[in-house]
């Protein structure tokens, strides 16, 4: 059995509202921002920082200590901090204040800190999220009821999540409520879940000192909001694999209480009724891929006669082994040691059980059509860099490939396309060669895809400018080449359709 804390969890943090209000204005006067953290500390300790090394952000902010420095120490590395620069850093809150909000105790003439509570932005907003004390500032194993604070996966769904104006949102797994403040700039109202009653109060707790008004409600995936429905879903549900035996530690942030991959399929599953017609899903997951079938095989199934468009696209992919050495040391498990190695062993026993050869993991976008039409389906690969944001180009794919799920190919050619403005083109060819052997198109943003074009298809793309209907163009071109317009037509309106999905066309 690995070993957790005997001592139990703090207590949540609790809202005040006028205790929230100092706290809010006294950061914020303090200067404790995104931005004034990574000037206070200088690019090396705020890099280190990122990656949950705390020895330069320690020596960046050593005695004498400013009110950045302070805080930075206080609530990110988990330092004890004297009262009297505690209350140079809030000095409207002050300490007790401090207390009463349960962020921290008192321990002598210091003050020790906990909870994390770290800045927070994007382009027009900054806030403040609390959490549990991370690794870094407790040095010693989380706890089974530890609630995380933001993390990539967190940021990952963020950026991929889109931003149009809807009526009622849904944050599935809210945990400490990141993704909810990301609704709150786009959205009339937000219901916001999670099975975990601390998570929920650090969720609520984040969002008054956003000033938000969230409707936080305790439960597992949608019994919260049976019977309702949503213009947008998005989820960071706990999707992690994790072996179902005694001797593994199960994290409420990580683990979904289900076998294998069921609670991402669970998900995709039941949540077409949660979504307004028109409505989109957004979640992160991973999927389990057994011997001799591939990801997508895996993703047909799940998707079997559900009436939802689906776009997944997976962004990495691991063996078992890899996957069970990044898990078993997440919870703070030392690499090398017998525990790291025991659990490894139970996570490997565990997929060999369901002859797992891989595990995907990516981004799902779902969409309840507005119409009866037969849903679009696309699997797509994006292992390397890709736009970010990446919410504008989801929203425009989406409406590009359910564009093409309405229209025929008549409809196609009717478009003059035009090539997008990031699209480039590479020749490749032998040395002294008149002709290129391999012409390559590639997307700037978006995807970031790259895609080899035949003879045709780089000739169509050469006059794709917008004032030729694809029709005209491609008979113009059949005409010079000498072709059959109507095989020159075949071959390329199912290529066009794919760059028009992918945005490469538009």
């Amino acid at each position: 059995m690995v070993e957790q804390p005997g001592s139990p969890s703090p207590a949540p943090p609790v809202v005040d509202p006028a205790l929230v209000a100092r706290l809010r204005a006294d950061l914020a006067s303090a200067g404790f921002t995104v931005d004034g953290v990574a000037e206070r500390l200088g690019p090396v300790a705020a890099a280190a920082l990122r990656r949950e090394q705390r020895l330069p952000a320690l020596l960046a902010t050593a005695a004498p200590l400013d009110p950045v420095a302070a805080l930075v120490r206080f609530f990110t590395l988990g330092q004890p901090v004297a009262r009297a620069d505690l209350e140079a850093a809030l000095p409207t809150l002050r300490v007790e204040g401090v207390a009463a909000l349960r962020l921290a105790r008192l321990k002598g003439d210091e003050v020790v800190a906990t909870c994390d509570l770290r800045p927070y932005a994007e382009d027009a907003h900054d806030w403040w999220v609390a959490s549990d004390l991370s690794e870094l500032a407790t040095r010693a194993p989380l706890r089974p009821d530890h609630v995380l604070g933001i993390g990539g996966a967190s940021t990952t769904l963020a950026t991929w999540t889109i931003r149009h104006r809807v009526d009622r949102a849904l944050d599935l797994g809210t945990g400490c409520g990141v993704q909810a403040l990301h609704l709150a700039g786009h959205t009339g109202s937000i219901v916001a879940t999670d099975i975990s009653e601390r998570a929920l109060a650090f969720a609520r707790f984040n969002a008054a000192l956003a000033g938000l008004d969230v409707d936080l409600r305790r439960g597992d995936l949608l019994d919260p909001v049976a019977g309702e429905r949503f213009s947008l879903i998005v989820s960071n549900p706990p999707f992690v694999i994790t072996p179902r035996a005694d001797d593994v530690p199960v994290y409420e942030y990580r683990d979904g209480g289900r076998s294998g991959d069921a609670i991402v399929r669970t998900l995709v599953r039941t949540v077409r009724d949660a979504l307004e017609p028109g409505g989109v899903a957004q979640l992160l997951g991973n999927w389990e891929v057994p011997h001799g079938r591939t990801w997508r095989d895996v993703w047909g199934d799940w998707l079997a006669g559900i009436d939802l468009d689906a776009w997944v696209v997976q962004r990495e992919v691991q063996d078992p082994a890899e996957y069970a050495e990044l898990w078993s040391r997440d919870g703070g498990v030392v690499p090398g040691s017998s525990a790291h190695e025991r659990l490894g062993a139970a996570w490997l026993r565990d997929f060999a059980s369901r002859d797992v050869e891989a595990i995907g993991f990516g981004v799902v976008t779902l969409q309840r059509p507005l119409t009866e039409r037969r849903p679009w389906r696309s699997l797509d690969e994006a292992p390397g860099p890709v736009a970010a944001p990446m919410g504008p180009v989801i929203e425009a794919g989406l409406r590009a490939r359910t564009w093409l799920a309405e229209h025929t190919d008549e409809d196609v050619l009717a478009v003059a396309w035009a090539c997008a403005a990031d699209v480039t083109e590479e020749r490749h060819g032998r040395p002294g060669a008149d002709d290129p052997s391999v012409i390559i198109v590639r997307q700037g943003g978006g995807l970031r895809r790259a895609v080899r074009a035949g003879t045709l298809l780089a000739a169509y793309l050469g006059v794709a400018d917008g004032e030729l209907t694809a029709a005209t163009a491609l008979d113009a071109i059949a005409t010079v080449l000498g072709l059959d317009p109507a095989a020159v037509r075949a071959e390329l309106v199912p290529q066009i359709r794919d760059l028009v999905a992918d945005g490469l066309l538009s």
